[in-house]
């Protein structure tokens, strides 16, 4: 396993925000840059470890701050507004250190929470190329000697290249040598990144999100501790706020994309020419642009706005869990990440208007927003959301449980 350096111990939830902040504007420095020639961000990502907000939800007991989901997604979307490959990369850290927060033994909890208070970052393996549907593993996790051995294929493995350890979603297998379906029980497996029998390829040629790393884990009969394998199917057994939590995070990541193109779309606006009907002196006093960015902020605004709200909903439901606050707090969610997804794409889009023909060159790369926008907002699709809240509106239906609601 890769050395830990160690990182710095955040006290408050405003050293955390304070932090995000320093490092958003840190990441935005090169960040079309590192886009266009597609430069992985490891120097970035190594300040991320050593800034300790990888550890922000640790719990207490453990020597944690365990923040408010509300306060890590405005990190979220801080490191979004400045580089949103770097932001999505620590998404699944935090979705697998709540997965261990509900389902694993004291033991496990200690040893992989002190690991993360040291910079360790935990990087996703759990999404799978078809033709099985995306709610099937076939990698398995067989019994073997005390312990687990490992086999399969991972892709849309985000940050691989850059984290200690690979969290692996995996089917248990009963030893029949039966194909696992969509209701075999599933587990979690800790591995070092650098185990025997991994290979991490960065494969991964997406338009958009170009330095995420989101490639290939091939893991060959990978020898896996049982003190490293943390049961998952039981986290949907009962009332959770998991996919919700791991959809605002979503959601502040699209956000950040937004509000990041907002931004670039002022300072267009600031260089470009007016039209010369409008009859003003700089571009900024055109009605018609004037028109569009008060449309747009609307836009922006209302999806922070909602991506608040959801945040604090999830807070609510995780400090009083019943049926119906988990379902409610998955609507609010799904309002927001719509919402979010929406504006982002709206966004990288309308920023073009913003500064004319010159805002289109090669040069200056302003695609990347919405490159960036369209690609991370296909990994949920909206129109099932959107679904759920007519459902939910309309006759109280509650939305599934699973990790994308």
């Amino acid at each position: 396993m890769t050395d830990l350096a160690g990182a710095t111990r955040i006290s408050s939830t405003e050293a955390a925000l304070a932090a995000a902040t320093l490092l958003s504007r840190s990441f935005a420095e090169g960040a079309g840059a590192r886009d266009a020639h597609r430069i992985l961000p490891h120097e970035q990502v190594q300040t991320l470890k050593e800034s300790g907000l990888l550890a922000l939800t640790v719990p207490a007991e453990h020597g944690g701050l365990d923040v408010p989901i509300a306060v890590l997604a405005e990190v979220f979307r801080l490191l979004a507004h400045g580089d949103p490959s770097i932001s999505q990369i620590p998404h699944s850290h935090f979705t697998f250190l709540e997965a261990l927060r509900l389902q694993g033994t004291p033991a496990q909890q200690a040893y992989f929470y002190g690991l993360v208070l040291d910079g360790a970052l935990f990087a996703n393996a759990q999404s799978e190329r078809g033709p099985h549907p995306i709610d099937v593993d076939t990698t398995t996790l067989t019994v073997a000697d005390g312990g687990y051995v490992l086999s399969g294929r991972k892709y849309y493995s985000t940050g691989a290249l850059f984290g200690d350890w690979l969290i692996v979603r995996a089917s248990l297998a009963d030893g029949s040598g039966q194909v696992p379906t969509a209701t075999t029980p599933k587990a979690i497996a800790f591995v070092p990144r650098d185990a025997r029998g991994v290979e991490v390829v960065d494969d991964w040629d997406g338009m958009g999100q170009r330095t995420t790393a989101s490639g290939t884990v091939t893991l060959d009969a990978v020898e896996v501790p049982a003190a490293h394998v943390v049961e998952f199917s039981p986290i949907f057994t009962r009332p959770t706020v998991y996919g919700a939590r791991a959809q605002v995070l979503h959601a502040a990541l699209d956000v950040g994309i937004a509000t990041g193109a907002l931004e670039e779309a002022v300072r267009q606006a600031a260089k470009a020419r007016p039209h010369f009907e409008a009859a003003v002196s700089s571009a900024v006093e055109d009605p018609t642009l004037v028109q569009v960015a008060g449309e747009l902020t609307v836009t922006v605004r209302g999806a922070e706005a909602l991506l608040i709200e959801a945040a604090r909903q999830v807070d609510a439901a995780r400090a009083d869990l019943t049926e119906d606050s988990a379902a409610a707090a998955s609507i609010a969610v799904a309002i927001a990440k719509v919402s979010a997804a929406r504006a982002a794409v709206q966004a990288g889009s309308a920023l073009f208007e913003f500064g004319g023909t010159r805002s289109a060159s090669a040069s200056g790369n302003l695609s990347r927003y919405w490159r960036d926008a369209r690609t991370h907002t296909l990994h949920d699709a909206t129109r099932w959301k959107v679904r759920h809240i007519g459902n939910y509106t309309l006759s109280g239906t509650k939305p599934p449980r699973h990790g994308q609601l």
